[in-house]
């Protein structure tokens, strides 16, 4: 068996595994780069290997980083089945058609505006080229072995959000890929399921040199939302429109219930989190809350469906709290909000989780004093902050606590889709603290798995 890294190496973004074996080839995961501009052009270039020759492709979960290069291997030729549980099916349905009708906008405003350097500025994909990669999905069950490309697959709980597996690959080997990791103690997640014996394993290290505070979610927000309605401030939060959306609705929702955060309108101007929010309710198997949380949590806000009603919230005055996607700011309704609202200091932006380097997520949490949003610059004098105690991901203590749940240390563990500061970090403790052999791979690389 033979493994090639595509992508989620040296970066958390574009996770992308090339697997071969006796001749036949799978795709586990195909993500989208983003973050640095560097990165964002590898989506441009033509992959390492003729799309038509991928017998399939696992999907570990539906984020962008790990889904969203799909309707361009099918664009390009790919015409096999991608498998996925359910839930990664059914976000995808809305995540992938999302990400091509954005990248439209974003074509045509850029035209339109005459501030691309390109002419005229195209869209990587469309959302039609998204819907059409969708008739290619075949759902997976958990637990269940899948016979494919002469190899099985079997299909394990990750947390993280709805649907989100490791996924374990055997032939004459057995490799696991453990996509994202979430927590043990997440607040709707289910913990990841621990792991199987495997011969090679490929652990994400997002969070790999971070540990996560102990500071409890709901004090810091009743804090931050008291604090800025008080100046007269409206809270702009951008949030990932899977998981970390209805999340923030279930805290939002108790702290109105106790009283700890004053009455303000709560706004969440996301179409696709709206979506996401009635897929979570669709699938009451895949998280830890009841029905009544959920409707109680997500009638909390008033949903914002027409871009008329997102532009009019940003001619009203009043403090009100917005929730807006995407989470890093890097593109969707939030660029608008942030351009009317980052300039003025009674402002807060509060962000939900990990930015990754290049995006303006990222440059705002440094500190930023101005980001560039629709090729013009745009003042920051707003407070900035990150919940990041929020994450979905697993930080390092958790994943060392994962994997000493291997009944056995594997040959090697590969230390992927995290940031070279953190990947490395990872690998070292998992070296010294659990004895293994493991090893931070580079982009392109091949192993023969024997």
């Amino acid at each position: 068996m033979k493994l090639t890294f595509l992508g989620g190496v040296g970066t958390v973004t574009g996770s992308k595994y090339l697997v071969e074996y006796n001749g036949r080839r799978v795709l586990v995961d195909c993500g989208l780069f983003q973050g640095f501009k560097q990165l964002r052009l590898r989506n441009w270039n033509p992959p390492p290997f003729a799309p038509s020759s991928i017998d399939a492709v696992l999907l570990t979960h539906a984020h962008l980083d790990h889904s969203g290069y799909l309707p361009l291997l099918v664009k390009q030729g790919f015409k096999g089945p991608i498998h996925a549980t359910d839930a990664t099916r059914d976000l995808c349905e809305i995540l992938l058609p999302d990400s091509g009708h954005l990248q439209e906008q974003d074509a045509e405003f850029a035209n339109r505006h005459r501030f691309s350097k390109h002419h005229p500025a195209l869209p990587l994909y469309t959302e039609e080229d998204a819907r059409r990669c969708l008739r290619q999905f075949r759902s997976v069950a958990f637990h269940k072995p899948l016979e494919i490309a002469g190899m099985t697959a079997f299909f394990r709980r990750a947390g993280h959000i709805l649907g989100a597996a490791t996924i374990e690959l055997s032939a004459d080997v057995k490799v696991l890929f453990s996509g994202d990791v979430g927590r043990p103690q997440d607040i709707a997640m289910p913990p990841p399921e621990p792991l199987p014996a495997v011969d090679y394993l490929l652990v994400e290290s997002t969070y790999g040199n971070r540990i996560h505070n102990g500071v409890d979610a709901e004090d810091v927000l009743a804090q931050a939302i008291t604090r800025t309605a008080s100046r007269g401030g409206t809270i702009l939060i951008p949030a990932f429109a899977v998981g970390r959306t209805q999340v923030l609705l279930l805290h939002l929702s108790r702290l109105m219930a106790a009283g700890r955060i004053p009455k303000l309108p709560i706004f969440l101007d996301s179409p696709m989190a709206i979506d996401a929010s009635d897929i979570f309710c669709r699938h009451p198997d895949d998280h830890k809350l009841s029905t009544a949380e959920t409707n109680k949590a997500f009638s909390v806000a008033k949903y914002v469906q027409t871009a008329e009603e997102s532009k009019s919230l940003d001619q009203m005055v009043m403090p009100k709290v917005i929730i807006s996607a995407s989470g890093m700011a890097t593109g969707g309704r939030v660029l608008h909000h942030l351009k009317t609202y980052a300039p003025d200091h009674r402002n807060l932006i509060m962000f939900s989780g990990f930015q990754a380097g290049g995006t303006r997520g990222a440059t705002l949490v440094a500190g930023g004093k101005s980001v560039k949003i629709h090729g013009s610059y745009v003042e920051v004098a707003a407070e900035v902050s990150n919940l990041d105690m929020l994450s979905a991901h697993a930080d390092a203590n958790e994943l060392l606590a994962w994997l000493r749940s291997a009944p056995q240390p594997p040959r090697t563990a590969f230390v992927t889709h995290g940031e070279p500061e953190a990947a490395d970090t990872l690998r070292r403790r998992i070296s010294e603290e659990l004895q293994w052999n493991s090893k931070v791979p580079e982009y392109r690389e091949s192993v023969e798995l024997s």
